[in-house]
């Protein structure tokens, strides 16, 4: 048997642009579902939101989103803050996203990308553990932390 995951983002309303902007950011496919495409009536409120989005890339990169039902609030309906202190992450967000590459370059590009309206909490940078470690808070109110794939010593 193979597991895997995949990252699911809920949105309040902006699904749809999160995944068009993670769609340029990470160069794949986005295919989106709305709500009535799968029977809510055509004018009910919200049936034009996704139900069921996701991202693949060709280098094996998904992500999953949806707009929640009710009230579209965009990345203002995100809960949290996260910052940087004294070398350590304070946040009372229930999760992160990590994206991590081989080298600086290739999660330098992501980076920048990502960076577009975003809110950055520690600069793409060298760091203890890695040659290049950043944190940021994207248009869309998710945090992602960014680094490269350190090396195992056996």
């Amino acid at each position: 048997m193979t597991l895997s995951t995949t990252t699911h983002l809920n949105f309040r309303g902006d699904a749809r642009a999160a995944l068009e902007f993670y769609g340029r950011v990470f160069d794949g496919t986005v295919s989106a579902t709305t709500y009535a495409q799968v029977g809510m009536p055509a004018d009910a409120p919200g049936a034009d939101k996704v139900i069921f989005g996701l991202l693949v890339a060709a280098d094996g990169f998904r992500l999953m989103a949806y707009d929640v039902p009710g009230e579209s609030l965009g990345a203002d309906a995100v809960a949290g803050t996260t910052r940087r202190e004294n070398g350590a992450t304070i946040t009372d967000r229930a999760f992160f996203v990590s994206l991590q590459g081989d080298t600086l370059d290739e999660v330098a590009t992501r980076w920048e990308a990502l960076a577009d309206g975003a809110t950055v909490i520690e600069p793409l940078a060298a760091s203890p553990w890695s040659a290049g470690f950043g944190m940021l808070t994207d248009r869309f109110g998710v945090t992602w932390v960014v680094d490269v794939r350190a090396a195992h010593t056996a």
